[in-house]
């Protein structure tokens, strides 16, 4: 699979993941949220720029929801629960989350 942003073809995984991290920018997030779609907002941008941090600056660390959603808490000032981050992202924060920050899929297992 691949995605056209701006002239350029972006190679994605079969289930729409960016191949190569480098690919991503704000211009293919959108295009992701399309595809998924998802009406971006400065929520959404902000659980992608925590994931995004997270991964690239924390040793490939991946979230789960809840160290997401505690994260959000502090960055939004008011106390989230889980399934308010699945308003923004309802197919799992931690994976349509990833998906949008332009990161591989997550290879945990449940829990949260």
């Amino acid at each position: 699979m691949a995605l056209e942003v701006n002239g350029q073809t972006i190679e994605t995984t079969e289930a729409g993941y960016l191949e190569n991290l480098n690919d991503w920018s704000e211009d293919v997030c959108k295009a992701i949220a399309e595809e998924e779609g998802i009406e971006l907002t400065q929520k959404h941008l902000d659980v992608v720029e925590f994931l995004r941090d997270e991964y690239i600056n924390n040793g490939g660390n991946q979230p789960m929801e809840r160290a997401i959603t505690k994260h959000m808490s502090k960055v939004w000032g008011e106390k989230l629960k889980g399934k308010d981050l699945y308003v923004l992202f309802p197919r799992a924060p931690s994976k349509q989350g990833l998906k949008l920050a332009g990161l591989p899929a997550t290879t945990r297992k449940g829990g949260y």
